[in-house]
């Protein structure tokens, strides 16, 4: 676990970054937004993934994002970190793009299914574990469901949540805590055996 001195010390460095590509955009430097869509770029589409389950509607959502966060980008007032102001608006786009919560995505499925280092047995055993998982996910209210999605999946702190939700801090550690014991009662039978 990062330690709360380096996580802000890397967190200043990236907002120092971000800004000076945010600056070189507003003054027509397309080469600056093109390497801001390729820092976050994996970030909006496994949060994409997330909502669409499937890579075509995914990248569609990215291309939608990123065209929102260009032409707003002149918005971006830095009261935020600027991933937080790009998360909110890929949320939002992603909220506004469907009816109904769709299946928690697990990116890390194929990665661990995959891993040369496990016997064919141990590969079986995490791909049921990880589909058992995402089906007690897919269960979860929805409001429960995404803040513990951004929290585990997207490793995005609490205060970063709350803006890209809407949701108070408080709120959401209570969603989260919420979420946590939920899943563990209906994993219960599963861990188990």
């Amino acid at each position: 676990m990062r330690s709360d001195v380096f996580r802000s010390i890397e967190q200043t460095i990236v907002a120092r970054r971000d800004a000076a590509l945010v600056k070189s955009v507003l003054a027509g430097d397309s080469r600056s937004f093109a390497r801001l869509m390729a820092l976050y770029k994996k970030r909006v589409l496994a949060l994409g993934m997330s909502f669409f389950k499937n890579a075509t509607d995914s990248d569609d959502f990215v291309q939608d994002v990123f065209i929102k966060v260009y032409q707003n980008i002149a918005r971006f007032r830095g009261e935020s970190s600027f991933s937080t102001w790009l998360m909110r608006i890929a949320y939002t786009t992603a909220l506004n793009a469907v009816n109904r919560r769709r299946e928690a995505a697990s990116i890390a499925d194929e990665v661990l299914i995959s891993d040369a280092d496990f016997t064919p047995e141990e590969k079986q055993i995490r791909r049921i574990t990880v589909e058992a998982v995402n089906e007690a996910l897919r269960e979860l209210p929805e409001k429960y469901a995404v803040c513990l999605e951004l929290y585990f999946y997207y490793d995005i702190p609490y205060e970063e949540i709350a803006v890209i939700t809407g949701y108070p801090v408080n709120t959401l550690k209570s969603h989260i805590f919420r979420a946590k014991k939920l899943l563990r009662e209906k994993l219960r039978g599963f861990y188990e055996n």
